[in-house]
């Protein structure tokens, strides 16, 4: 893969391109979650570098143009977000788990453990108490 500026050859943004082991090995569907994980990525950073800029001008007009691009940055991390959760059953469950609930977060992690996922034991069991101790 190759980019292109006025003609002249760019690199590619390494985890664009980057596998960890050999693409013709991978399935389809890796190398798009792959795409998307690496597009999430980019959004987020991009979310950050306008948030830095923000802070750092002492322009009024500036600042709202900067925030408004920040915005629309955290929009498409949303969108690409979504779609990772519609494509692995793992993103969807730590999803479910985490997001949107009130309280603490690492509390839920142990609740979530213990639990259904939502914090609340089953008929006073979770799996993990029905496990044998070792």
């Amino acid at each position: 893969m190759k980019a292109y500026f006025r003609d002249e050859v760019l690199p590619m943004p390494q985890g664009s391109t980057t596998f960890h082991e050999s693409e013709e090995h991978l399935k389809p569907s890796t190398r798009d979650m792959h795409r998307a994980l690496v597009s999430l990525m980019e959004e987020l950073e991009a979310v950050d570098w306008y948030q830095q800029r923000m802070d750092a001008t002492e322009n009024d007009d500036l600042r709202s143009i900067l925030r408004h691009n920040r915005d629309e940055e955290q929009e498409h991390a949303a969108m690409v977000l979504e779609w990772i959760r519609r494509h692995d059953a793992g993103w969807e469950r730590q999803l479910r788990d985490y997001l949107f609930k009130e309280g603490s977060i690492v509390a839920r992690e142990g609740a979530a453990e213990q639990g259904n996922g939502s914090g609340e034991r089953v008929n006073g069991a979770s799996i993990g108490s029905l496990r044998a101790r070792r």
